[in-house]
């Protein structure tokens, strides 16, 4: 448990105020959103059937929350991660069209979080997801879909701004793309985050390109699971990957903050792969994997952006539970309290 206290703070809002700030930029960033990017919204399930694939498994350590299902024989469901997975299979059944998709508002519960100033064990996210022919399979097309998400980021940031009187744009007028491999080049001797934190205070938002093969040093800039994004690709010049995080500095924390996490998703070759490079070919005969092996899903990109990261960004907020409803350590909770963050 680790918790960061900026010095001289003091909530932009009161709670009061704060809970209707965050209904009103919810659903005006949804908004903005599915216009953008051509998307509809559609119900989400919180949990699904375990063995099957259409879960995610993150980093492939994390526990899903699970349980049996007294109806079913038994059958084990477990509480959802992300809907990677289950949105491709979403745009199947509604045969949508190339340029066109889905979002829908998912909840989580990540047990083993580590919990901290921004994260959680209940994740709530935008998750989208648009169906794309094959020659969009490619860096440009995933810049301009980044772009479109950015755009939005800043219209919203801009409303909440005007709205709030003491609040200011601190979003630039650009993002910058940044490759993994040349994060890692320019900061050879710092971690990972410590490169995102480099970066994103240089630039003030990035999107960092490229994230699941390992880097020149051996080590991956980040874990990602081999069956939804395509992160083994050769993009040229040594660079690999149709996938990223987007990224943000934030000056209330002193620190950056990922906002959310995309790609391109995997063909059928890619799909191999990844399968293949992680050493778990044996999920070829689950249920996802199947369907997308036999042609029977559309090619796609698709992601996932956080509404309480979102929400604390904008808001200023320097802990996540300012803005959402969970559970938290009392020895964090005193502390916070302490210094005037009440948290939820």
């Amino acid at each position: 448990m680790k918790v960061y206290i900026p010095e001289n703070y003091r909530p932009t809002l009161p709670s009061e105020e704060r809970e209707e700030a965050i209904r009103k930029l919810k659903l005006s960033f949804q908004d903005e959103l599915a216009e953008s990017l051509n998307l509809r919204r559609i119900t989400a399930p919180l949990f699904v059937l375990s063995g099957t694939g259409i879960n995610d498994d993150l980093n492939g350590t994390e526990r899903a929350v699970s349980f049996p299902v007294k109806d079913m024989g038994g059958r084990e469901a477990e509480v959802v991660h992300s809907l990677a997975k289950w949105k491709r299979l979403k745009l199947a059944q509604y045969r949508i069209p190339p340029g066109k998709g889905i979002y829908t508002d998912m909840n989580a519960i990540r047990a083993d979080e580590e919990l901290d100033n921004i994260h959680s064990l209940y994740v709530d996210q935008w998750d989208w997801e648009r169906t794309v022919r094959e020659e969009d399979r490619n860096l440009d097309f995933l810049k301009s879909i980044v772009e479109k998400i950015y755009d939005v980021a800043k219209s919203i940031e801009k409303q909440t701004c005007a709205s709030i009187p003491p609040l200011e744009p601190l979003l630039p007028e650009k993002i910058t793309f940044i490759h993994s491999e040349d994060l890692q080049a320019a900061y050879p001797n710092l971690s990972p985050r410590e490169r995102e934190r480099e970066a994103a205070r240089e630039y003030g938002a990035i999107f960092v390109v490229g994230i699941g093969m390992k880097l020149a040093d051996g080590h991956k800039h980040d874990g990602r699971a081999p069956d939804y994004d395509d992160w083994s690709v050769p993009t040229g010049n040594g660079h690999y990957g149709l996938n990223g995080d987007i990224i943000f500095w934030n000056p209330t924390l002193d620190n950056s903050l990922e906002m959310s996490s995309m790609g391109i998703r995997v063909d059928k070759t890619a799909l191999l792969r990844q399968l293949e490079s992680e050493h778990c070919m044996e999920r070829r005969s689950l249920t996802f994997h199947k369907a997308l092996l036999n042609d029977e899903l559309p090619l796609s990109v698709g992601g996932g952006i956080g509404q309480s990261r979102l929400c604390m960004f904008f808001l200023r907020c320097a802990h996540i539970g300012e803005v959402q409803a969970s559970l938290w350590p009392e020895e964090m909770a005193a502390s916070c309290r302490q210094n005037g963050i009440i948290l939820k």
